[in-house]
């Protein structure tokens, strides 16, 4: 009798333990779209940070510092799982950790023992959220950020068009929530293939996944961003390859032939003709002037190739190598514009190497889950879409950003035997 009056019967349980069950699990998925949304530095950055430093306002700093508590407290309540999905991940655990490491050889020891601290919380939520979450949950909190971050971008282009729409370089260009016209397309094109992804593992909810990848391609094509779309284009092109591929062999075989030779002519387009390739896609030849930096950059690279210059360093010791990019470029260059190169200058060329073997890991995970599992759908053009945008941007290794944020995410819940 005393147990019985201990332990609810299977029937109590029903109304006693889910609802607390319920509610927790639904803060917590709250507390994530919090997150995503902070990561995404929308609206947060444009109030409280000027555009020309977007890292020197002392209040946005002061802001993370809850949400890193936050963090921490969420992985001490599930210990094990956490470890667990960290453990998987050697090599990214490695390259996160070279960030603090090159403090020792740092132009600006400071500001990299700060960055590089908020570069480890920022990778601790990623584990966190893999750990935690089904690849269905997680895409579907996911695609219901991105949904947040779609409407409030239309609300402020339309009702507070001074912060919404770009009225100085790009008039007329659609930003959004956010700086510039390219944060809004690069958001809105990671949020139109986690739309796609979310309508194919829920699917008794597709149309309003469907209505919210539309809007956000819509979004995309307002914020006039031609790296934006090409992205888009290999996002939403990769989930139309993968769903072909399911189809058969012979769908299989003709979508990878038809992926190759198109990589292929464009490949040959861009080394026979790369003036009028990229004049095609409405770039000019110099990538608007990114080409020229990273010539300059190369050479920079060469007089420091093992150790770089510390993470996020280079570019605030004005008085350092910088001063010379300044003088041959002939205008105040913030980064690299290339994920690749932002690397080397920060932990080298080692670290470059490690970013590779990370990278090219999780696609190769990605690859392998081409004909079973729904996470493919948004895993794949995930990885892919940020290899593209490292091309021109510098996306990697980034703190308090949400690329790093998820792909920590992905290539983490790839590596782990459990979730597979």
């Amino acid at each position: 009798m005393s147990r019985v009056a201990i332990e609810h019967p299977p029937f109590l349980q029903r109304f006693t333990d889910a609802p607390a069950i319920g509610f927790a699990r639904a803060a917590e998925a709250g507390l994530c779209i919090l997150f995503i949304f902070m990561f995404s530095q929308g609206l947060i950055g444009p109030v409280f940070a000027d555009s020309a430093d977007p890292e020197g306002s002392a209040l946005l700093r002061l802001m993370w510092l809850p949400f890193y508590a936050v963090t921490l407290v969420m992985i001490a309540a599930r210990p094990g799982a956490t470890f667990r999905v960290i453990a998987s991940s050697p090599l990214l655990v490695g390259l996160v950790m070279l960030t603090m490491v090159s403090v020792l050889w740092s132009l600006a020891p400071d500001v990299t023992l700060r960055r590089s601290f908020a570069l480890i919380m920022t990778s601790l939520f990623g584990f966190w959220f893999a750990a935690r979450w089904s690849w269905r949950d997680a895409i579907l909190i996911i695609a219901t950020s991105f949904f947040i971050l779609a409407i409030l971008s239309v609300i402020f282009a339309l009702a507070v068009p001074s912060i919404g729409v770009d009225h100085a370089v790009h008039v007329g260009a659609w930003k959004g929530i956010w700086w510039e016209k390219n944060s809004l397309g690069a958001m809105m094109a990671w949020g139109s293939v986690s739309g796609f992804a979310a309508a194919q593992i829920n699917p008794e909810r597709r149309w309003l996944w469907r209505f919210m990848a539309v809007l956000c391609t819509a979004l995309v094509l307002l914020s006039t961003s031609k790296t934006a779309l090409l992205a888009w284009l290999l996002g939403v092109g990769g989930i139309a390859g993968i769903g072909l591929c399911r189809q058969g062999f012979g769908f299989a075989a003709m979508t990878l032939c038809l992926s190759l030779t198109g990589a292929v002519l464009a490949g040959m387009a861009l080394l026979i003709a790369p003036i009028e390739a990229l004049e095609l896609l409405g770039r000019d030849a110099t990538l608007t002037g990114r080409t020229d930096i990273w010539v300059v950059l190369v050479d920079q690279i060469r007089a420091a190739p093992w150790t770089g210059y510390g993470y996020r360093a280079y570019w605030v010791a004005e008085s350092g190598p910088v001063f010379w990019v300044h003088q041959e470029t002939a205008w105040d260059v913030p980064t690299a514009h290339n994920g690749w190169l932002e690397t080397a200058l920060a932990i080298g060329l080692p670290g470059v190497v490690l970013l590779a073997m990370v990278y090219f890991r999780a696609l190769g995970r990605g690859l392998s889950r081409l004909f079973h599992g729904q996470e493919v759908y948004f895993a794949l053009p995930w990885i892919a879409m940020l290899g593209l945008v490292s091309i021109s941007e510098s996306n990697f290794l980034q703190q308090n950003a949400l690329s790093w944020t998820l792909f920590v995410f992905v290539a983490a819940k790839l590596a782990d035997r459990r979730a597979r």
